[in-house]
This record gives C-alpha cells, sequence and structure tokens, in this order.
C-alpha cells in the first residue's frame, strides 16, 4: 500500500473513529464548508419510536438513506437540523 494510500485511509478512520472523541450525545460538527462533510453516524444505530430519530447521530431514516446521494450543502442543512434537534432534546 503506497504512503498516501495508507495516509488517507488513516485519516478516514480516525474522523469516523471513537478517536475522534465523538459521542452518542454530542457527534462532532463538520470542520469547514470547503471539503467533504463528513457523516454524523457514531455508529450507534437505533431509531426512537417516539420521535423518529437515530439515537446515535439525531437524523430521520430518510436522512440516513439520502446521505450518500447528497451533495455539501444538503449535508450541512441535515447538520443544521441536527444541532436544531439537539438544542431542542432536554438534557442529561
Amino acid at each position: 500500500m503506497s504512503d498516501a494510500a495508507h495516509g488517507a485511509r488513516s485519516a478516514a478512520g480516525i474522523a469516523r473513529g471513537p478517536a475522534a472523541g465523538r459521542t452518542p450525545s454530542a457527534p462532532a460538527a463538520p470542520a469547514s464548508a470547503a471539503g467533504p462533510v463528513p457523516s454524523p453516524c457514531i455508529s450507534v444505530c437505533r431509531i426512537e419510536p417516539a420521535s423518529g430519530l437515530c439515537e446515535g447521530c439525531l437524523r430521520t431514516l430518510d436522512e440516513i438513506a439520502r446521505w450518500g446521494s447528497m451533495d455539501n450543502e444538503a449535508r450541512h442543512e441535515v447538520w443544521r437540523a441536527i444541532h436544531a434537534r439537539r438544542a431542542s432534546r432536554p438534557g442529561p
């Protein structure tokens, strides 16, 4: 494996893995609008029946299903919705 491929693979793993510092209650926000928008998924994938939201990332099933085909602006819209949802939820 080339150094570039290894670096890209390692960077992707770090950004998405537990070492990124994400917790189920506080997924990381995108770092900038210039690059790819990271997925809010933190691998805690359970839909809350009452809200219809994923317990881990606070996305709807539709947002989860469409994520792969969304452009960056649509992904930023999902992140804005996630932040609004998180702000409106009762604290621990």
